[in-house]
């Protein structure tokens, strides 16, 4: 699986004006500029709305990405939700012929202990004709999925990687040390890249990279040759920038990031809204400091 080291965009879905339909030729844009700088992309994270998608919108989106993908990358889709039931009918009716792999969220809401988390892994796995990478995202599970049940999925020979996005260097230094060699570490924090890389992880899953892909392309060819002073800098672009997008909620801000740069036009589904003025206006202005 090297061809999902580095970054993974996880891709927004434009919307037209009223928000109701899917702004398929933002779309190819946004495929364009973000494939000079990936490695993969991702279809129907957290970031691409996919709460607020029906099956059929989540189909001509990843129909879309496959038969408009410029550089033949990739493609990591995502699947799943807090009914394990659900999940795997879904993973055995969609058609996953022309996906890498599957990414898919620890279940929340239901808040369930770490050997619910652990089964409810193990049975999305043996169901998925595709090689899963779990996502740990507390901060919109409400539970986190600990290094000690993500190093006994680990074992599973369908469980490939996990998206880490815990914010805990802690808990990912564990899972660095004592994963399998080919488990992949991915970090789900844009800011935590290059620590992750500094760990032994093998990429991101990044948010930014929807509007600056060159930055992350250029921190990790850095990093990999061993320009460290340069690939920090790389890292720093998005100190400043990486805040304001999600103080409205994702994808809010990175979407309206993208309306200034000539892609989209920062709409999105309810119950979120589009950028404030005042979240918008600091927005364009950290624009112009950005490369």
């Amino acid at each position: 699986m090297k061809k999902l080291h580095g970054t993974g965009v996880a891709l927004v879905t434009p919307f037209q004006s009223s928000g109701q339909r899917i702004d398929f030729t933002a779309l190819k844009k946004l495929l364009t500029h973000t494939a000079r700088g990936v490695e993969y992309f991702v279809v129907m994270g957290t970031t691409g709305e996919s709460a607020t998608l029906t099956k059929d919108e989540k189909r001509l989106v990843l129909n879309f990405v496959l038969q408009n993908n410029p550089k033949r990358l990739p493609i990591v889709y995502g699947i799943g939700g807090n009914n394990t039931l659900e999940v795997v009918n879904e993973l055995q009716s969609t058609d996953l012929s022309g996906v890498t792999a599957v990414l898919s969220v620890s279940p929340y809401y239901n808040k369930p202990s770490q050997e619910g988390i652990y089964q409810h892994f193990v049975a999305v796995a043996n169901a998925s004709a595709k090689p899963i990478i779990l996502y740990n995202v507390p901060g919109r599970t409400s539970s986190n999925l600990s290094a000690n049940t993500t190093l006994r999925l680990a074992q599973h020979k369908n469980i490939i990687g996990i998206k880490e996005a815990s914010g805990n260097l802690e808990q990912c230094m564990v899972i660095a040390k004592r994963k399998p060699q080919d488990f992949m570490l991915i970090s789900g924090d844009d800011l935590l890249t290059l620590p992750i890389y500094a760990l032994g992880g093998v990429g991101i899953i990044s948010v930014l990279a929807n509007a600056m892909p060159m930055v992350f392309k250029n921190m990790r060819s850095n990093w990999l040759s061993g320009q460290h002073t340069k690939a920090q800098l790389e890292a720093f672009k998005l100190l400043e920038i990486n805040g304001p997008m999600y103080e409205e909620g994702n994808p809010v801000g990175i979407k309206h990031l993208l309306k200034l740069i000539g892609i989209g036009n920062g709409e999105v589904r309810l119950p979120l809204t589009k950028a404030s003025a005042a979240l918008g206006k600091r927005i364009a202005q950290l624009r112009k400091t950005l490369p």
